[in-house]
């Protein structure tokens, strides 16, 4: 393991910070309940612009995933950026795992900040926690863009990924813990191949960004309340959706995205972006955030 000060994670995770802080964003922490801690990103100050919450998918913290976006819309919305429960600094004694938990844990943050409407982001694992929220609270939520996040994805599906990745389990490709199994990770994940990255930097992101909190992040993969059969219990939102997709995405097949806009109802649409796999928002950010700001900012 790399020490500190030679870690490039370490570096650029000090880059990010000062990203955030350039944005008018700071790292905060809240009680949520008695037994739950948030740590979040959010504004220093709140004004009377619109909130926008953005969720983070299954991986790195929330500081990796969001740098662009935050950039980008923090000039116009109050920018709420939680950790979920048990990446970075949140964490619960609860023995609740469930993304349907991680929603009520989020919600309760942004309670106890005075947040009472906000439009809400979710990537991939986040996708599903964003779903949730808009599900659970329609009178609070104005607007979602769920990106990249098979929020319909069956037994099958899950089996069939397992297949593509060419690893023995699920929790071997969403928490890698050797080069080999983060190079399955990234060659389902990322439309451009980095197939020259050296090991001693894939060990760096892997233990830096995957190892810690490993056994809680396992029991969040078991304690998903999606994937158990062949079923789908997805059911319309009240909101306008948008939901967002590479058309290379192998984690999640586009074949979901358009069997997803027709479960979440009539005011759901799908765009998808070309030449992007699961990390859209990161591989194509300005059309990203472009396709994300027009669908926020128009009339309902």
């Amino acid at each position: 393991m790399l020490p500190f000060f030679l870690s490039p994670v370490a570096f650029y995770n000090n880059y990010l910070r000062r990203c955030f802080t350039a944005s008018g964003l700071s790292p905060q922490a809240v009680d949520v309940d008695n037994e739950t801690t948030i740590h979040f990103w959010g504004p220093s100050k709140n004004t009377q612009k619109s909130s926008l919450v953005l969720i983070h998918g299954y991986g790195p913290v929330a500081l990796w995933q969001w740098r662009k976006q935050v950039q980008f819309f923090s000039p116009k919305f109050n920018v709420y950026v939680p950790d979920l429960l048990f990446f970075g600094g949140s964490t619960t004694k609860s023995p609740e795992r469930s993304e349907i938990f991680q929603a009520v844990s989020v919600v309760k943050l942004l309670e106890k900040l005075g947040v009472e409407r906000f439009s809400v982001m979710g990537t991939s694992y986040g996708g599903f926690v964003a779903y949730h929220i808009a599900r659970m609270w329609p009178e609070r939520v104005e607007k979602v863009v769920i990106a990249s996040s098979g929020v319909n994805m069956r037994r099958r599906h899950n089996e069939e990924l397992v297949k593509r990745a060419k690893l023995e389990k699920i929790e071997d490709l969403m928490l890698p813990a050797t080069t080999n199994q983060f190079r399955a990770l990234m060659s389902l994940a990322v439309f451009k191949r980095h197939n020259m990255v050296p090991d001693f930097l894939l060990n760096d992101v892997i233990n830096k960004l995957y190892s810690e909190k490993r056994k809680e992040k396992l029991e969040l993969l078991k304690g998903l309340s999606f994937a158990k059969d062949d079923t789908t219990s997805v059911s319309p939102l009240q909101q306008e959706v948008l939901i967002l997709w590479g058309d290379h995405d192998q984690i999640f097949p586009l074949e979901l995205a358009t069997e997803l806009k027709e479960l979440l109802g009539e005011k759901a649409r799908l765009e998808v972006m070309k030449n992007a796999s699961h990390v859209p928002q990161i591989e194509n950010p300005p059309l990203f955030n472009d396709i994300v700001n027009k669908f926020l900012c128009e009339s309902s």
